[in-house]
C-alpha cells in the first residue's frame, strides 16, 4: 500500500492551495497590522509589600511587635521564597517574594492568601497600629509621564489645573490608572506660643476636643410634615483658616479667641510629601498606565492628541512637559527591529539566489512571506506582541525556516538533472526528505524547549523566543511540504543542467570535497583526535569568556541615586538633588532630567529596579541626546559626585534589560546580632573591595543615628499629674504636629495640624523648658520631672528571613562584568564565610544570584529537552549506533562559540547561553539528514564506503545553504546589545560545527562501523 505524499496531494488540489496561500497571506496581513508594540516583553514581579505603622514605638519594639509577627505567618504562604523588610521607628515594612517557579496564575490567588493571613491575625498586633496596607502591583508600568510646571501659579492652583488634566485623560480609551506625582497636600496649621497658653491656663487637650466637636459631620435629624421631610442641619464646620481663628475658648472663666494664643496659617505638608521637579523646576507629575491588551502605539497618540487638546486651554504660566514616552520609544524600538528583519529577508534571499539560482530562489523567496505571515497570524492569536524579543526571535528563524524549502527546492533541482518531470521531481522530494526535515525541524524545536518550559522570570522574559521560533519551524516543514512544491512547479523549468558538470564529469568543486572528505575519512583517527583536542580547548577557553546575566539597554536614560546618611531628612536629600540639578542643567549633552526626592521613580519602564519612599532618598532620571553622549554624561557624572557629595552613597547607571536586580555585586552577611553582623560586615567589604574591578562599595545600612530620649523620673511625674502617654503627645504635637480635624474644601480635605511654633520645635534646646498640662490643668515644665538625653538607636534595621542582613553593595568598572568578578572573589568570600561565628552566613546575591536562579529553570528542563531530542531522533533512525553518531556532533559547537565571543570579548549573557542550548538542536538537524542520506544510499546498495562518501558530498549543498542562511541571517542583530552575543554565539557554532558535520561525522562513522577505505587507484 502506497504511502500518504502530501506534495502529491498538494499539486492535485494546486487551487485549493493556492487558495489557502491567499488566505494565509491575507490573515498576516491584517494580523500584522493589528499587533501589539511593546519595547520589552511582559513578566511578571513575584513580589508583593505589606505595610503597617505603630507610630511611637523604637526600632526594636517595631521589630518585635510587628515585623517579626508578620514575618512569622507569612512564612506559611505558599511558593514563598524568601522574606525580607525594613524596620524603621513605628514602621514595618515586609517584602514577600515568591519562588521563581510559581505559576503566573497562581499568584493572585497567593496575594489573596496573604491578605487573609494578615487580616486574620491584625487582632494580636499591639493597639494604635495603622493598616495593613498592601502593594501587590510592583509591575505595573507608567509608560507616559507628564509634568507640569507653573510660573506666577501657587501650588494649589497648579493642582487644581492637573487634577482637571487628569479627569479628562482618564476618559481615553485603555487608560487604566493615573497617578499625581509630587503633589503636596495642604495643611492648616495651629501653631500655639506654648508659654501663653501655659500663662493663661489653657489645656491643649481641651483645645483639640473644643475644635474637634465643633467641625463634627454628625445627623441633626430630620422632621416629618404632613406634606414634607425637612432635614436639620447644624452650623459651624470649618470652610477655611478664617473659621479657626474665630473659634471662640473658655478658660479660667474668660473667653477669649484662637487667634489670641496660636497663629493660624494654611501650608503644605511640613516635612514635604515626596518631591518632584522637571529640569529643577517644582512640578506636579501625571504617571498615566496603559490597560492590558491596550496598543502602545494608539494610546500615545490618543494621550497626546488629548493633552494637546487641554493644554490649549491652560492658563499661560501653566506648561506640560512629557517626561517618559514610552510610545514613542517603543516605536522606535520596533521600527529598529523591524528594519533589521527586512535586513535579514533581505540577506536570506541574496543567499538562496546566489546560491540556487533565480528561478529556485523564488520558490524559496516565496516561501518566506508565507511563513511570516502564518507565524503573524499566531502570534495574533495567542497575544505575542512585536517586541524585543519576538522581533529578535523573528530574525533568528528566519535563517532556519528557510531550510526546509532550501531542502526540498535543492531536492526537486537533483531530480531535474536526473530528467524527471517537475511533478515528479516534487513528489520524490516529499518521500525522500520530508520525514528527515521533519525530524530535523522538531529537534531544532526541542533544542529551544528550555526557552520556553524555564519557569523564572528570565524565562517568561525570552518566553517568546521560544514561541516564535518553534511556531516559524513547524510553519516553515508545512510550508516546504505543501506550498513550496506548488510554487516549485510553476517557478523552476522542465529540465536543469547538473551542478559543477559543465562537460559531464565531476566539477574542481566537487573533486576537491571529495578529496578532502575522502581524506578526513582516510585518516579519520587524526581528525577525531584534533576535534577531541579542540573540544577540551574550546572548555578551557571558556573559563576566559567575559560572564553576564543580561546587558544594560541600549535606552538613553541614566539613572542617579543619592543615598543620604538613613537619619537623614528630607531637606538634606533635596538640597543634594538641588546640588545635582546643577549639574544636570549646565551639561550641554543632556536632553531633560527629572528629580524624585523621597521617593524614586515611578516605573516607567518594567525592567526598573523600583526604589520605595524614604526620607534620605533621592532619584533622577537622566535623559542624554544619545548612547555616545551616555556613556560621557556617566563618566563625568560618577568623578563629580565622587568630590562633591561625599557623604552619599551616589551611583550612576543606564537602564537594565530583564528582571530588575539593582547593584550587580551583593553579598549579604545575616546574623541574630545587630552589632556583631555590622562588625562581621565591615571585614567582607575590605575584601570586596580590594579586587581592583570593584568601585563604590557600600553597605544598605548598618549605622546608628541620633536620638533624644526622655527619661521620665515616674515617681516624681504621678505626683505631678503626668503620664508617659500625655508626655508624649504633647512632645508629638510640639515637634511634629497632630492632626485633629479636617477642613473640606472643594475636592479636597484639608488636614488642621496643631504644633508648637517654629521656634520651639526646631531647637532640641527648648524642649527642657517645654511645659506639659497636668491633669489639675496647670503646666509643668519638662525639666521638673524628665531629663533629655542623646543616645544612639538603628534609623533602619533590614532583615532576610527574620534575620537582621546586611548587604555590602558595589559597581564594578567599566568594561568588567560582574559575573566575572563574582566568580574572582567566591573563593576569598568562602573562605572567610568559614570563619564566622556559629549562626552567622554570607549569601552571594546581585547579578550572580539572579543568573544562577534563571539557570536553574533551565537546566530543570534540560532532561525534558533531551529525553524530547533522543524520542525524536530514535523515531527516525531506529538505531543506537546512529543516535550516538548523530549526538556527537551537537557540543563540538563549543568550539565555534568561545572562538567567536573570547577574541571579540563578547560576553556570554542569559541569552546566549539559551542560544548554545538551542544550537545544538541545529548542528543535530544537518547530522540527521547526512545520516539519513547514508542509509538511504546503503539500502540502494552502495558500498558502506562510498555510501558515507556520496551521501557527505550529496548533502553538502543544502546542509552548507542552509547554515550560511543562518549564519548570514544573525547579521543584523550582530551588533544589537541583547541579541549581539546570542548572534555571535549561533554564528561561530553553526560555522565550526557545519565543517564538523561534513568532516569530522563521515570520519567518525567510518571509525565507528570499522569500514575499511578502498584502496587507491594508481
Amino acid at each position: 500500500m502506497r504511502s500518504f505524499n502530501l506534495s502529491e496531494w498538494a499539486l492535485q488540489h494546486r487551487s485549493f492551495v493556492w487558495y489557502l496561500i491567499i488566505v494565509c497571506i491575507a490573515a498576516g496581513a491584517f494580523s500584522y497590522v493589528r499587533l501589539g508594540r511593546d519595547e520589552n516583553p511582559p513578566f511578571t514581579l513575584k513580589a508583593m509589600v505589606v505595610q503597617i505603622a505603630w507610630p511611637g514605638a523604637t526600632v526594636e519594639e517595631t521589630m518585635l511587635q510587628i515585623t517579626d509577627r508578620v514575618e512569622r505567618k507569612l512564612q506559611e504562604t505558599p511558593w514563598i521564597d524568601y522574606l525580607k523588610s525594613y524596620t524603621k521607628p513605628g514602621s514595618s515594612t515586609v517584602f514577600v517574594w515568591l519562588k521563581d517557579p510559581t505559576p503566573v496564575e497562581a499568584v493572585p490567588d497567593i496575594w489573596y492568601q496573604v491578605r487573609k493571613k494578615i487580616g486574620d491575625m491584625r487582632a494580636t498586633l499591639p493597639a494604635g497600629i495603622q493598616g495593613p496596607f498592601f502593594n501587590d502591583e510592583f509591575g505595573e508600568t507608567f509608560g507616559t509621564i507628564y509634568a507640569f510646571t507653573a510660573d506666577g501659579f501657587s501650588q494649589r492652583e497648579l493642582r487644581d489645573h492637573v487634577e482637571d488634566v487628569r479627569s479628562g485623560l482618564l476618559g481615553v480609551e485603555d487608560v487604566a490608572k493615573i497617578n499625581l506625582v509630587g503633589a503636596q497636600d495642604e495643611r492648616i496649621f495651629v501653631e500655639f506660643d506654648m508659654r501663653r497658653i501655659a500663662g493663661l491656663g489653657v489645656d491643649p487637650r481641651r483645645v483639640v476636643e473644643t475644635l474637634q466637636a465643633q467641625n463634627a459631620v454628625a445627623p441633626a435629624g430630620v422632621v416629618q410634615t404632613a406634606d414634607e421631610k425637612i432635614l436639620l442641619r447644624v452650623s459651624g464646620q470649618f470652610v477655611s483658616e478664617r473659621s479657626l481663628e474665630e473659634v471662640t475658648l473658655y478658660a479660667d472663666g474668660r473667653l477669649f479667641r484662637l487667634s489670641d494664643v496660636a497663629t493660624i496659617r494654611r501650608g503644605y505638608a511640613d516635612p514635604p510629601q515626596p518631591l518632584f521637579r522637571f529640569n529643577g523646576q517644582p512640578a506636579i507629575g501625571l504617571a498615566i498606565s496603559m490597560a492590558e491588551g491596550g496598543n502602545i502605539l494608539r494610546f500615545g497618540e490618543a494621550i497626546k492628541a488629548r493633552v494637546a487638546a487641554i493644554e490649549a486651554d491652560l492658563p499661560i504660566g501653566i506648561e506640560a512637559h512629557l517626561v517618559s514616552d514610552q510610545p514613542l520609544i517603543v516605536e522606535h524600538a520596533v521600527d529598529g527591529f523591524l528594519k533589521a528583519l527586512w535586513e535579514a529577508v533581505a540577506i536570506v534571499l541574496a543567499v538562496s539566489f546566489i546560491s540556487l539560482g533565480l528561478r529556485a530562489g523564488a520558490v524559496v523567496a516565496a516561501s518566506i512571506p508565507l511563513v511570516l505571515a502564518i507565524v503573524f497570524a499566531v502570534m495574533d492569536m495567542t497575544g505575542i506582541a512585536l517586541q524585543r524579543v519576538s522581533l529578535g526571535a523573528l530574525i533568528i528563524a528566519l535563517g532556519l525556516l528557510v531550510d526546509d524549502a532550501m531542502i526540498t527546492v535543492e531536492m526537486m533541482i537533483s531530480r531535474l538533472e536526473q530528467g524527471f518531470s517537475r511533478t515528479a521531481a516534487a513528489t520524490y522530494a516529499y518521500s525522500t526528505t520530508a520525514f528527515p526535515m521533519l525530524t530535523g525541524t522538531l529537534v531544532t524545536i526541542a533544542g529551544f524547549v528550555p526557552v520556553g518550559f524555564a519557569r523564572s522570570s528570565a524565562g517568561e522574559y525570552t518566553f517568546s523566543l521560544f514561541a516564535v521560533i518553534a511556531t516559524a519551524l513547524i510553519v516553515s516543514w508545512v510550508v516546504a511540504v505543501l506550498f513550496a512544491p506548488v510554487l516549485g512547479v510553476l517557478m523552476l523549468p522542465a529540465t536543469a543542467r547538473k551542478h559543477d558538470r559543465p562537460h559531464g564529469g565531476e566539477g574542481r568543486g566537487t573533486r576537491i570535497a571529495r578529496r578532502i572528505v575522502g581524506g578526513c575519512m582516510r585518516y579519520r583517527w587524526v581528525v577525531i583526535v584534533a576535534t577531541v583536542l579542540l573540544f577540551a580547548g574550546s572548555i578551557v577557553g571558556m573559563r576566559f569568556v567575559q560572564q553576564q546575566f543580561f546587558p544594560a539597554s541600549d535606552r538613553n536614560e541614566l539613572m542617579v541615586d543619592l543615598n543620604l546618611p538613613q537619619n537623614a531628612s528630607i531637606y538634606a536629600a533635596d538640597d543634594a538633588s538641588r546640588r545635582l540639578e546643577t549639574l544636570l542643567a549646565a551639561d550641554p549633552e543632556i536632553a531633560r532630567f527629572s528629580s524624585y526626592i523621597g521617593q524614586g521613580a515611578v516605573r516607567f519602564y518594567l525592567p526598573l529596579n523600583l526604589q520605595l519612599p524614604n526620607d534620605f532618598f533621592a532619584q533622577s532620571v537622566v535623559v542624554t541626546k544619545g548612547l555616545a553622549e551616555r556613556d560621557r554624561v556617566k563618566a563625568r557624572l560618577e568623578q563629580v559626585l565622587a568630590v562633591q557629595f561625599p557623604a552619599a552613597v551616589a551611583r550612576v547607571y543606564p537602564l537594565e534589560l530583564g528582571p530588575p536586580v539593582g547593584w550587580p555585586l551583593q553579598y549579604r552577611l545575616s546574623g541574630p546580632d545587630i552589632e556583631q553582623t555590622r562588625s562581621l560586615s565591615y571585614r567582607l567589604a575590605d575584601i570586596v573591595a580590594a579586587d581592583a574591578a570593584v568601585e563604590n562599595v557600600n553597605f544598605d545600612w548598618g549605622q546608628p543615628a541620633r536620638t533624644v530620649r526622655v527619661e521620665v523620673d515616674q515617681d516624681r511625674a504621678r505626683r505631678l499629674g503626668i503620664t508617659s502617654e500625655r508626655l508624649a503627645s504633647t512632645l508629638n504635637a510640639i515637634a511634629s504636629g497632630s492632626t485633629i480635624t479636617r477642613v473640606r474644601d472643594d475636592i479636597y480635605q484639608i488636614d488642621v495640624v496643631t504644633r508648637a511654633r517654629d521656634a520651639d520645635r526646631t531647637s532640641l534646646d527648648a524642649i527642657s523648658s517645654l511645659q506639659v498640662a497636668a491633669e489639675n490643668g496647670k503646666s509643668v515644665p519638662i525639666a521638673a520631672f524628665a531629663t533629655p538625653t542623646f543616645a544612639l538607636e538603628q534609623p533602619i534595621v533590614w532583615r532576610r528571613d527574620r534575620l537582621p542582613t546586611i548587604t555590602v553593595q558595589a559597581d564594578v568598572v567599566g568594561g568588567a562584568q560582574a559575573k566575572t568578578v563574582n566568580a574572582r572573589l567566591g573563593p576569598r568570600i568562602a573562605a572567610y564565610a568559614e570563619t564566622l561565628p556559629a549562626g552567622y552566613t554570607i549569601e552571594i546575591g546581585g547579578i550572580d544570584e539572579a543568573s544562577k536562579r534563571s539557570m536553574r529553570s533551565v537546566v530543570a528542563v534540560l532532561p525534558m529537552m533531551a529525553l524530547l531530542m533522543l524520542t525524536i531522533l530514535m523515531i527516525q533512525l531506529h538505531s543506537f549506533a546512529r543516535l550516538f553518531l548523530v549526538l556527537s556532533v551537537a557540543p563540538l559547537g563549543l568550539i565555534g562559540v568561545v572562538a567567536a565571543l573570547w577574541p571579540t570579548q563578547t560576553p556570554l549573557g542569559f541569552v546566549a547561553i539559551l542560544g548554545i542550548i538551542a544550537l545544538a538542536g541545529m548542528i543535530i538537524r544537518n547530522s540527521v539528514i547526512l545520516i539519513d542520506q547514508v542509509a538511504e544510499n546503503q539500502a540502494a546498495g552502495a558500498t558502506p564506503w562510498d555510501a558515507v562518501l556520496t551521501a557527505t558530498l550529496h548533502r553538502m549543498r543544502p546542509i552548507l545553504l542552509t547554515a550560511a542562511a543562518a549564519v548570514f541571517g544573525m547579521i543584523p542583530i550582530a551588533h544589537d546589545v541583547f541579541w549581539g552575543p546570542l548572534a555571535y554565539a549561533i554564528i561561530g557554532g553553526l560555522l565550526v560545527a557545519t565543517l564538523l558535520t561534513l568532516l569530522f561525522l563521515p570520519a567518525l562513522y567510518v571509525a565507528w562501523f570499522r569500514i575499511a577505505a578502498p584502496a587507491k587507484t594508481a
